[in-house]
């Protein structure tokens, strides 16, 4: 018999679109963040919010640790290119750039974190992606070097 694992752990993940040339298109973000949030849960995650901007998204999930983090992303990112050039969601082909980040919260930050990736429109209008990405990097004191930040075109 196995153990049984309990755990809480909630995470934060941020992608971009390869190149930031083919952006996600504002009709089909739903449709790609319900395809998301299935690969996710088939993987035994709680997705507990999403926001695929043109150029980036955003994914707070509750974090199954029979998986790794890396895995993890690297099925989103491979299930959701798939279903975007299978679909034909936009042209040309679609890839997701390499790396991400992943910053882990507790229970009390949870509601205003789901809140913040909601409203990423609204936050976008006051910083650049680049800029948001650097803030959580500085807030989560994680040292970088930004030649292997993403490919930022602000």
């Amino acid at each position: 018999m196995a153990n049984k694992i309990y755990a809480e752990l909630f995470i934060h993940i941020v992608f971009a679109v390869k190149g930031r040339q083919c952006f996600i298109p504002r009709q089909s973000r739903v449709v790609l963040e319900k395809y998301m949030t299935a690969v996710l849960q088939n993987d035994g995650h709680k997705l507990l919010s999403i926001y695929c901007m043109p150029d980036h998204t955003h994914l707070l999930v509750g974090f199954n640790p029979d998986i790794s983090i890396s895995d993890m992303v690297q099925d989103v990112k491979r299930a959701s290119t798939n279903f975007i050039n299978d679909k034909k969601i936009m042209v040309p082909h679609f890839n997701w750039q390499k790396g991400f980040g992943a910053f882990s919260y507790s229970t009390e930050d949870v509601p205003g974190l789901i809140d913040d990736i909601l409203h990423q429109e609204l936050v976008h209008k006051s910083k650049t992606f680049r800029e948001e990405y650097i803030e959580l990097l500085k807030i989560f004191d994680i040292e970088y070097d930004e030649k292997y930040l993403f490919e930022f075109y602000d």
